[in-house]
């Protein structure tokens, strides 16, 4: 279930990255998506229509059964290849050209017309074929121009109709009734092009076997004439083969065999009689192996009666021997006739042995001379194989040249007959007649792919953009990039009117003696005058990063720059004081943008000396320090009085540190409004002053590479920055680029407690 749950997760979270991403770019896409339609309802408009007829043609093999069998010509195999090559027939210049010609269409505006582009390819497609020292071939006035080829054979379409063996050819022209009459002659053209090459094939094919014919007979004939003068000159009676007796190389072969076995036999039996002789005479196991020499011994009556003897004596023995026991006078007296018969019965043997040693040596005797007689005959038989081989290779020659002639002979007769039967291997199924609905351009696809296509242009236009935005957006974002921890969030700033009309009073001439901030303009007073806003939450959230920070310090001195100018870090500045000051500590705000002290021009315009004064001594702090009586913040002003040449070593003077530390003895906070990063160098020699610095980054507009040059130019600012807060935040569009958190910028979590959401 786990891995179910988190593919449904990951899908679902796809989904959603693709719905924000068309909520922040659907402006683009809705743009785009409209222009590629209204491009394809101008085309529309402007394109005039054309119609398409199509004629079906069968290509198969409908010849006759009887003249498949005499056809000259194999049949050809109706395969994908061969029917892509009739497509090519189709679609050639050829085909064009003869339909052009048919129907004097060289003069008709669908193909007099010639494209610009396609004219000029043309004529240097020409002039790189030809050679150098030729000049442009012109067109015979009975041909078709390349111009007028080529349009028509753009308007020309053949294929197959799915698998079948079915070829449609499409032609569209202006006309419908023209675009039907074209399209059938062009299957006509291909018909009888088809006709003429089989009968030009059949007609070369005819006249080849005629003069084959002619050779086969003559090579027959002499091939004939050549065994029989063979026959006459070896005296070759028949082909049978008088000079060689084969029949009696068999029939010795035959004698030989049986010979070789009856040698075999004899030899046999006489090892069976040298094996029973060799055995002691006077042991009675000599007597029991008689049966294993054969027939001879068997059937020898003396060898019988001299067995029949013995064995009765044995069983007297036996019968003795239970009775008085072996050593028995009568029992030994029988025991020595029977080895008497013993000694008679092996001499018989060796008489039966000789006579079988002499019927082994007359058998192999009679084998040797059958051998010999063969060895004769093979020798004589050798002689005259050559002429044998001789003769029946002529006669093989003879009779296949004979068949041959007779094999091209029955073809020769079958292609003659043949060419009075012509029949073409394709056919007109399905005419082509003249189209009442236009075929292009049709509205619907055209509509459809400019619609698809818009859509599909704004996507891309939109990715791309949403690529090179490289600003930040969002706190992940802005914390990926940076290394650092997002402090805030704060939006912009809209003022109700009264208070946008109230913003600017006039300080009086009382206020400016006594150094009172009679009122702060524009937004600098908005934590005061509106308290329960989402501004004013997003600065508490400054003041609350400060107070908690994880260093476990405490940051009474707080500095507030930024990468770039006008990206609100003076606005941060004084809203983070008023809402210090409004909360009953002591707190003052410092403004040490010497080249361009913007909180000093709008806090206290009136201001005459500054904190410049306050370094050289030549006023007190009491004597420059304005107040604010609603709150308990001071200021201390930055008061120009021409160009500040070096303001990075004021910044890093001494009597500045001096200056600070009184500050930390008087006040709870000390807020510095610095200059920003990139353009100038002061904040680098700032570090000795501040405890904690925090980052401003305007939303939507300042690039991220430039903020992460000036943090890796100064480093000793990077890295006593506690966050960065993203300012100017445009807080419902938020929610199409914070996928993760998109509910935390609904309004109705605000004000659900009581919060605007200005």
């Amino acid at each position: 279930m786990q891995p179910d749950r988190q593919n449904a997760a990951g899908i679902g979270e796809l989904i959603k990255l693709a719905l924000v991403f068309i909520r922040r770019q659907y402006l683009v896409i809705i743009f785009a998506t409209l222009l590629a339609s209204a491009a394809s309802l101008i085309y529309l408009r402007l394109v005039s229509p054309a119609y398409t007829a199509q004629v079906q043609v069968l290509f198969e093999n409908p010849r006759a059964q009887f003249l498949q069998k005499q056809s000259l010509l194999s049949e050809p195999t109706v395969d994908v290849t061969q029917i892509e090559t009739q497509l090519q027939i189709i679609k050639s210049q050829a085909t064009a050209a003869a339909v052009i010609k048919q129907l004097t269409l060289a003069d008709h505006p669908d193909f007099k017309e010639v494209r610009p582009l396609q004219s000029w390819l043309l004529g240097l497609l020409r002039r790189w074929r030809s050679a150098p020292s030729q000049g442009a071939q012109p067109t015979p006035p009975e041909q078709p121009s390349e111009a007028t080829i080529a349009n028509f054979l753009d308007r020309l379409s053949a294929g197959r109709v799915g698998y079948s063996h079915v070829i449609e050819i499409a032609f569209t022209s202006s006309d419908p009734a023209l675009a039907a009459d074209i399209a059938n002659a062009i299957a006509k053209a291909y018909i009888n092009d088809q006709l003429e090459a089989k009968f030009e094939a059949t007609r070369t094919a005819t006249s080849w076997l005629r003069e084959r014919l002619r050779n086969l007979g003559e090579e027959a004939l002499t091939a004939e004439r050549a065994v029989e003068a063979y026959k006459s000159q070896n005296n070759i009676v028949s082909s049978g083969g008088k000079p060689i007796d084969e029949q009696q190389i068999t029939e010795l072969n035959t004698r030989l065999a049986t010979a070789r076995a009856q040698s075999s036999e004899a030899t046999a039996k006489l090892s069976r009689y040298e094996a029973l002789l060799a055995v002691d005479p006077a042991k009675p196991s000599s007597i029991g192996n008689l049966d294993a020499i054969g027939s001879d011994a068997m059937n020898s009556p003396i060898i019988t009666s001299l067995r029949q003897q013995y064995l009765e004596l044995a069983r007297r023995e036996a019968e003795l021997s239970a009775r008085v026991g072996r050593d028995h006078l009568a029992v030994v007296n029988i025991r020595n006739r029977l080895r008497e018969f013993r000694v008679s019965i092996l001499d018989e043997v060796k008489r039966l042995s000789e006579i079988s040693r002499s019927e082994a040596e007359l058998a192999k005797q009679r084998q040797q001379e059958i051998e010999k007689r063969l060895s004769v005959a093979i020798a004589q038989s050798r002689l005259t194989n050559s002429a044998e081989l001789t003769i029946r290779d002529l006669e093989s020659r003879a009779k296949s040249l004979r068949g041959l002639y007779d094999t091209f002979l029955q073809q020769y007769m079958g292609s003659a007959q043949q060419e009075s039967f012509p029949i073409s291997e394709t056919r007109v199924i399905f005419p082509a007649s003249a189209a009442q609905t236009k075929s292009k351009p049709k509205a619907k696809v055209v509509l459809s792919v400019g619609l698809l296509g818009g859509l599909a242009l704004g996507l891309l236009l939109g990715f791309v953009r949403d690529v090179m935005d490289r600003v930040f957006r969002t706190s992940s974002q802005l914390e990926a990039a940076l290394d650092l921890p997002c402090l805030s969030l704060v939006p912009i700033l809209s003022l109700p009117r009264q208070q946008r009309s109230a913003a600017r009073p006039q300080q009086t001439q009382e206020d400016s003696n006594q150094r009172i901030l009679s009122s702060a303009p524009d937004i600098h007073r908005a934590v005061v005058g509106m308290p329960l806003s989402r501004y004013t939450e997003a600065i508490r959230s400054i003041k609350i990063a400060i107070d908690h920070s994880p260093a476990k310090t405490p940051n009474q001195v707080i500095g507030v720059t930024s990468a770039l100018p006008n990206e609100g870090k003076t606005t941060i500045a004084a809203s983070v004081a008023q809402l210090i000051g409004h909360s009953g500590k002591k707190v003052i705000i410092v403004d040490c943008d010497l080249r361009n002290p913007s909180l000093s021009a709008r806090l206290v315009p009136k201001a005459l000396d500054g904190i410049i004064e306050v370094m050289k001594g030549d006023r007190s702090l009491d004597e420059v320090v304005w107040r604010d009586p609603n709150t308990t913040l001071a200021v201390l002003p930055a008061v120009q009085r021409g160009r500040v040449l070096h303001s990075s070593e004021l910044l890093s003077d001494g009597s500045i540190c001096k200056l600070f530390d009184r500050l930390r003895q008087s006040y709870d906070y000390v807020i510095v409004d610095l200059p920003p990063l990139s353009p100038l160098v002061d904040v680098r020699v700032t570090a000795p002053l501040i405890d904690c610095y925090v980052l401003v980054v305007e939303w939507g507009r300042t690039k991220i590479d430039v903020v992460q040059h000036a943090l890796h130019t100064a480093p000793t600012i990077s890295d006593s920055l506690i966050g960065a807060v993203l300012n100017k935040t445009d807080i419902k569009a938020m929610a199409r680029y914070d996928t993760h958190r998109s509910d935390y910028y609904d309004d109705s979590h605000y004000i659900r407690y009581g919060l605007s959401s200005s």
